[in-house]
């Protein structure tokens, strides 16, 4: 930081972590300027300007934003934007919304979660299991509400953060007290130059900051994260969780039962028991449970949290069934790795709605699932010449549409009593639709019409 007496923030970005961080930042007595490439949405002008917040949009004027202290970067914003270069080049330090959230988190405590897939999931069940044992906490980061206008807003003593790697690839000082790391597969490799390695750095970044007095979280079934713990000595105590092995210390499942074992407390429960089904929600919630047992919550409140939560919006979501059909919103599977979950807990013939703006995906992946799954793929997107080249061979029939009510309705006239319509796209939303909320809200509104 400067001398200089006001502490000049100026935020890349105006969404919801932006204007957050811009809230926060005047709240503090920083001098806060927003500017946005392009258009800001009108609820957070009125935000802004309320509180007296300078901001633009359409562009950057260099001038007031290379006079800056600090710059908080949207986690959006890649680092190749020519603006972010002329920043690094002029030496001024750029941070995300949670290191400025951390900073003045006062003596709160946080739970932080990341992992290619599965990271919604986890972090909603630890706050189901938070606020069932009573504890004041609130949801924060890349789940949709800001990490940095919850603590200016309505500071909690519990926060539990979900986190991208783009959020955690602008920290600095930036410590949970608690981390999970869930697995690693590739995914957004397009902001990595490409490099596996990068991208697998940048979720490790969730520990660089711990130290012996916090805990560390991860799935020792995951050949990424183990690999990589061969090259690391670890800064704060390793709870891992396995479904192929007992663990001294962290979470396993053996048989139908899972056993957690942190320090004294014991817990153990049958998986039977979970709300949430499949085997990628057994680690979920084993890694919930850890969590949970590690910050001294009771297993009564673990065991009756996990009983009766609900799974999220867009993830996995029961829509209807209409006339023996079964249809399923899994919108927010934007790459195949959420997609090879999805489909590897079905267990009924499946018509397969696929497709969006693709970012690089190997869906050669897929193919053992489809094989043994898939009676039909629809596809949703205005580009999907990778996915017919990809399942031409494999699936039985493949349908090429362009909108949410059409592959709706295409799907369901391949579909039989007893089938399941599964919107898993595996794809990101840009092409048809705003995000994968609009995409996963279009669906179910065409399902709703059938």
């Amino acid at each position: 930081m400067n001398n200089t007496q006001i502490h000049r923030l100026v935020i890349l970005g105006s969404g919801e972590s932006g204007v957050g961080a811009a809230l926060l930042g005047k709240q503090k007595g920083y001098e806060v300027f927003v500017s946005d490439g392009g258009k800001i949405k009108e609820i957070y002008k009125k935000e802004l300007t309320n509180n007296g917040i300078a901001f633009e949009e359409a562009g950057h004027t260099e001038d007031l934003i290379l006079n800056a202290n600090e710059v908080m970067k949207s986690p959006g914003i890649p680092e190749k934007n020519e603006m972010v270069k002329k920043i690094r080049a002029k030496g001024i330090q750029i941070i995300s919304e949670i290191e400025l959230a951390y900073r003045f988190k006062g003596d709160s405590k946080i739970i932080a979660i990341t992992g290619s897939n599965g990271k919604s999931t986890t972090t909603s069940l630890i706050y189901h299991i938070c606020v069932t044992a009573g504890l004041s906490a609130a949801l924060v980061g890349n789940i949709g509400y800001s990490f940095a206008k919850q603590i200016a807003e309505d500071p909690k003593d519990w926060y539990i953060a979900e986190l991208s790697s783009f959020q955690l690839d602008d920290i600095i000082t930036f410590r949970p007290d608690v981390s999970i790391l869930l697995n690693i597969t590739e995914d957004h490799l397009d902001r990595y130059e490409y490099k596996f390695e990068n991208y697998i750095n940048s979720k490790f970044r969730i520990i660089e900051n711990q130290t012996m007095d916090d805990y560390f979280i991860y799935c020792a079934d995951d050949p990424v994260i183990e690999e990589k713990l061969t090259t690391l000595i670890l800064p704060t105590n390793p709870l891992p969780f396995s479904m192929k092995q007992e663990v001294k210390k962290g979470g396993y499942i053996k048989g139908d039962q899972m056993m957690l074992r942190i320090q004294e407390e014991r817990v153990s429960m049958s998986i039977y028991d979970f709300a949430l089904k499949g085997k990628h929600n057994n680690y979920n919630t084993m890694a919930a449970g850890i969590a949970a047992a590690t910050i001294g919550i009771r297993k009564e409140k673990i065991r009756e949290a996990v009983k009766n939560f609900h799974s999220l919006e867009h993830r996995m979501e029961f829509v209807a069934m209409i006339r023996g059909v079964e249809f399923i919103n899994d919108s927010k599977a934007t790459n195949v790795n959420s997609t090879w979950y999805a489909l590897e807990s079905m267990n009924k013939p499946t018509v397969l709605i696929l497709g969006g703006t693709d970012k690089g995906n190997e869906y050669g992946l897929l193919a053992e699932l489809v094989k043994d799954k898939v009676k039909a793929i629809v596809c949703m997107g205005l580009d999907n010449k990778k996915i017919v080249e990809a399942f031409k061979n494999i699936a039985p029939l493949i349908v090429e549409t362009d909108s949410a009510k059409k592959a709706v309705t295409t799907a369901f006239k391949l579909s039989a009593k007893g089938d399941v319509v599964l919107l898993s796209p595996s794809c990101a939303s840009f092409d048809l639709f705003k995000n994968y909320e609009d995409r996963g809200i279009q669906f179910k509104e065409a399902v709703k019409e059938l």
